[in-house]
């Protein structure tokens, strides 16, 4: 008598091979195999039944269904008898139905590698129809904002200022808490370097134009884009998984006028003050390494901030934070809209959309980098 997982098989008499089904057969314990019924048939004479006996089962899934039902396909390749008498009654129900529609010849597809220059085409293709969708979203929302300046948009004032809320006020937080750890890496990286030079004072100068200039305006776009962005798409997603926003097209309304326009305007005026209270908790954060390890004076340090920071710097990180908030509203919005029909697709969409929205921040902070430096700002 051989044993496996289980399930043991014997012969009973020169004819008949009796399987034994023992225990609880789970799914989770993996898919039994008839594997060992196959090795009895071939090793010893000939079979012409093979009988069950299950009163040592205990509990079983479809995966016991799975095993009989491959082991029926063995019988009729050998043309062998299968005796189902010692099955429990609702197990021989399930395979007769599982019997009674047979396999459509064909219905397994098997997985053939496509060839490279196929591979690359489908990519280019796929890339092709994806900047298309984006330029038509974006074309969309320019008209949507052309009629929004001459006053003939729909949407709700309450919306839009419950999305102030939500992308202002409570994200404070963790806004304080990254830009606050931002400025005490600067201040700590540049003290333990220009503490060789006696220059410490020249901390506040690095902490203050790096934060203000770049870091404040970045570090917030990416804050909102984790945070703002993922929760756009996940709205807007799920909206369409459910048809809300079919239904807002049979009743007339634009879901982009609705719903994807307050988000927008929510978020470009919401990222400026987001970015000047950046600035600030990232120079409190250079501040604090300044004056604990540096042994500044708190007047000192602000001081030596204030000359080298001008107000060209706080308007060009203002800006910037405006250009990072329509980025990241839209590349929600766009994946939120592109979201597919399952409720998996809502996650994809939603990382989708801080991917975009990161990658939009980046690629805008290395233009800004350039047109400033042209301008000489």
């Amino acid at each position: 008598m051989a044993i496996e997982g289980g399930l043991s098989v014997k012969k009973s008499d020169e004819t008949t091979l009796e399987v034994q089904l023992q225990g609880a057969w789970r799914l989770r314990g993996g898919l039994p195999s008839a594997s060992l019924v196959q090795r009895e048939l071939e090793s010893g004479p000939a079979v012409r039944s093979i009988a069950f006996e299950a009163r040592e089962l205990t509990a079983w899934d479809s995966s016991v269904l799975t095993f009989l039902v491959e082991v029926s396909e063995l019988c009729r390749q050998r043309r062998i008898e299968m005796d189902r008498g010692g099955l429990p009654a609702g197990l021989r129900r399930l395979l007769e139905l599982a019997e009674a529609v047979p396999e459509k010849k064909g219905a397994r597809q098997e997985a053939v590698d496509a060839p490279f220059l196929e591979r690359v085409g489908n990519t280019a293709i796929g890339a092709g129809y994806s900047l298309g969708e984006i330029l038509e979203f974006l074309g969309a929302m320019s008209l949507t904002f052309v009629r929004l300046f001459r006053m003939k948009v729909r949407f709700r004032a309450v919306d839009l200022f419950l999305l102030i809320q939500q992308c202002g006020a409570q994200a404070l937080p963790i806004v304080t808490l990254i830009s606050f750890l931002v400025g005490v890496i600067l201040a700590f990286v540049g003290a333990v370097q220009l503490k060789q030079f006696g220059a410490q004072i020249y901390v506040a100068d690095l902490v203050g134009i790096a934060m203000i200039r770049e870091m404040g305006a970045m570090m917030t776009g990416i804050i909102m884009a984790g945070r703002t962005g993922a929760a756009f798409a996940a709205q807007l997603g799920t909206m369409k998984v459910t048809q809300e926003l079919d239904a807002f097209t049979t009743m007339g309304f634009s879901p982009l006028e609705f719903l994807v326009l307050p988000r927008v305007l929510a978020l470009v005026l919401m990222m400026p003050l987001l970015c000047l209270y950046s600035d600030l908790v990232g120079v409190l954060g250079g501040a604090a390494i300044g004056v604990g390890m540096l042994d500044l004076s708190w007047t000192t340090y602000f001081r030596q901030t204030s000359n080298a920071v001008g107000l060209t710097d706080v308007f060009g990180g203002v800006f910037k934070s405006s250009v990072y908030g329509v980025l990241i509203a839209l590349s929600g919005c766009l994946r939120g809209m592109q979201c597919g029909n399952s409720s998996s697709a809502v996650g994809d969409a939603a990382t989708s959309a801080v991917v975009t929205g990161i990658v939009a921040i980046v690629v805008a902070c290395g233009i800004f980098a350039v047109v400033f430096y042209v301008l000489g700002i």
